[in-house]
């Protein structure tokens, strides 16, 4: 069976909590293997994946597909979708909505970003029945509009004002929450005052948890490397490596070779060369 809400939350302050994003079966599959606790179907998906420049063209449509593909191939971890922008904003049906939709296609619980303005938005889904992640700090789907890409809480007022968000989703109902890209004393801060997890992202090794992009991990999107992510392998080269090898193979007539052929009864061939005869 899968982890529940409730193996998470026991897991503070006994046991870090690994998250890994992960968009189709194939990954999905492998990341269980490997024993991570929870997958995170990111919007980011919409970066690494279908080549957008960020993650606000993303729509529920996408997530749902992607939802559905990693269901089929976890059987361990938990599976977190995150809502796309627009889809919880606009009002507090509109969010249960699209909430119920990811849920449907396969999630466990659901992501949304915002912090004390969006406190009304998770309990009225954590209401019917539907477990919330909150997502805090840096925010793709929005911060970037206002700032750009900046490390968050780097001031009194702003480590104040976030620690007063991640107190409002935790008494909204959410069972974990994101901190993106937030300093690491302000993210312990956060850590120690909640009874919930925090899982971190760029915010240093105090929070509950991590979480990473699975193509930082393995080194596969090239187009941002973020400071705050660790590349465990560059398969990109090695990828391009194999597709060269491959091409020359097939251009030099290497490939394929009689071990990667398949060949007719040595008599059912005479009869049909003396049939074509």
């Amino acid at each position: 069976m899968p982890r529940s809400v409730r193996d998470i939350l026991s897991m503070k302050g006994s046991k870090k909590i690994t998250v890994i994003t992960a968009y189709d079966f194939t990954m999905s599959q492998l990341c269980d293997r490997a024993g991570i606790d929870v997958l995170l179907v990111g919007d980011s998906g919409g970066m690494v994946m279908l080549g957008y420049e960020n993650t606000i063209p993303v729509t529920m449509e996408q997530m749902c597909f992607f939802t559905e593909a990693v269901s089929r191939g976890r059987q361990n971890a938990m599976l977190v979708a995150d809502m796309p922008f627009m889809s919880y904003q606009a009002s507090r049906s509109q969010a249960i909505e699209n909430a119920g939709r990811l849920v449907k296609a396969g999630a466990d619980a659901v992501k949304l970003e915002g912090g004390i303005e969006m406190r009304d938005t998770v309990r009225a889904i954590v209401d019917i029945g539907i477990p919330v992640m909150g997502h805090i700090g840096f925010q793709p789907q929005t911060t970037t509009l206002q700032e750009g890409y900046k490390i968050q809480a780097k001031t009194k007022d702003a480590a104040i004002s976030l620690v007063e968000s991640a107190k409002a989703l935790e008494e909204a109902g959410a069972f974990s929450i994101a901190l993106e890209m937030v300093t690491r004393e302000v993210s312990k801060m956060i850590t120690d005052a909640l009874k919930i997890p925090t899982i971190g992202i760029g915010s240093g090794p105090d929070c509950d948890g991590q979480v990473l992009v699975l193509h930082d991990v393995l080194g596969l999107y090239e187009k941002i490397k973020p400071k705050f992510a660790k590349r465990y392998l560059e398969l990109a080269t090695d990828i391009v490596k194999a597709l060269t090898a491959y091409r020359t193979d097939v251009t030099s007539g290497k490939f394929p070779s009689p071990e990667h052929s398949f060949s007719m009864e040595k008599s059912e061939l005479e009869r049909l060369k003396k049939e074509l005869a």
